[in-house]
Order: C-alpha cells, then sequence, then structure tokens
C-alpha cells in the first residue's frame, strides 16, 4: 500500500502500472512492521528491559461478571505453584476491567494460548480493536470462573488476594479446576514480540 503524509493521509492502493499519482506533490511514508508508538529500548527502564529478556508463556485471564459483564486480559507475568491446592500468581493492572470483574465475583479463569492466538492476545491487550466487544469473535466456553477459549488448556480460580507490587497488583488465587488440551504449541512473548 502507498500512502502520502499530508494533514489527513490518503491511502490508496498502486495500480497495475506502479504507484498511484501524487497531484498534491506530498512527502511519501512507508508502513511500520513494528509499533510505531512503543517506547524506543533506550527509553526503557532496564527493569522492564531485563523483564523483557525473560520468555512468558501468554494466558488469558477472564471473570465472567462484574459491572460491566464480561471481561479478560492478557497477561504474561504469571505462575502456578503446585500444592494442595495450587496456586496461581499473576500481575495485572489495578485499573483494569478484567480485576474489577475479578474482584467482584472473587474468582477467574486462565487460559493458556497457543501460537496461533496472536490476534486473541493483542486483543485482549488493548493493542487491537475489538469491534462488538472482546468475546464476539472466536469460540468460548462459559464457564462458572468465566469464558475460556474453545480448544485450549485452562484452570479455574478462586481469588485469595492482591497487594501492589511496583506498578501492579499481584494476584494470588487457588486452582479449583484445571483442563488440558495437548497438541498447541504455546505462544511465547520475548523482548516485546511473540514467538514460538
Amino acid at each position: 500500500m502507498a500512502c502520502w503524509s499530508a494533514a489527513r493521509p490518503r491511502c490508496s492502493r498502486p495500480s497495475r502500472r506502479g504507484a498511484p499519482d501524487n497531484p498534491d506533490n506530498m512527502e511519501r511514508v512507508s508502513i511500520h512492521a513494528s509499533d510505531p508508538f512503543a517506547t524506543p529500548d533506550e527509553l526503557k527502564s532496564p527493569v522492564r528491559r531485563l523483564r523483557g529478556r525473560l520468555p512468558a508463556a501468554v494466558t488469558l485471564w477472564t471473570a465472567g461478571s462484574g459491572p460491566r459483564g464480561e471481561q479478560g486480559l492478557t497477561v504474561s507475568s504469571m505462575l502456578v505453584a503446585d500444592g494442595e491446592p495450587g496456586r496461581v500468581l499473576g500481575l495485572v493492572d489495578e485499573e483494569s476491567d478484567l480485576w474489577a470483574a475479578a474482584e467482584a465475583s472473587g474468582r477467574f479463569a486462565v487460559s493458556l494460548l497457543a501460537a496461533d492466538d496472536r490476534q486473541l492476545a493483542d486483543r485482549f491487550a488493548g493493542l487491537m480493536p475489538a469491534p462488538g466487544g472482546l468475546f464476539a469473535t472466536g469460540e468460548w466456553e462459559r464457564t462458572e470462573w468465566g469464558p475460556v477459549p474453545r480448544g485450549r488448556s485452562w484452570a479455574g480460580c478462586r481469588l485469595v488476594g492482591a497487594e501492589p507490587k511496583g506498578w501492579s497488583l499481584l494476584v494470588e488465587a487457588t486452582i479449583e479446576r484445571v483442563e488440558l488440551v495437548d497438541g498447541s504449541e504455546p505462544l511465547v512473548h520475548e523482548r516485546g514480540r511473540y514467538r514460538r
């Protein structure tokens, strides 16, 4: 796609003969392959850059009730602790709709995303538009803990508590139910990118 910069950019597809005419003598610009609004590495804090170098599985946390109904959030800063009962700990945004819904209901679901779930992860991270709402596309299974994407491993969690840690909330929950699905490669996030 060829674009020309101006106060109001106009884009058009190139004709079969090449790039479109430039009648207003505008400067030609290119579309970025990466996020042009992302903070450059040299401006990020060393702690954030260190965290970014830790490969992390991408999960989707969802809750079924709250002031705005079903909510969800992409979370990669989390871990699972084995025990009786097992526990989930994760860092979430205190101001997120997911946290409001999980706090109101006292429970939430954690789904493990697969390598082909990049758009799903971006949608729930707020990086991609969600016309019709977050749950409008895809196949969902409604559970008592929250909606889960069909065909993915997930855990139903009961909220134990949360406390501020840095700029996030450290959420702790006990695991009440686990559903495992084999055969899918996990989606991993590292240095601001998804990878297999």
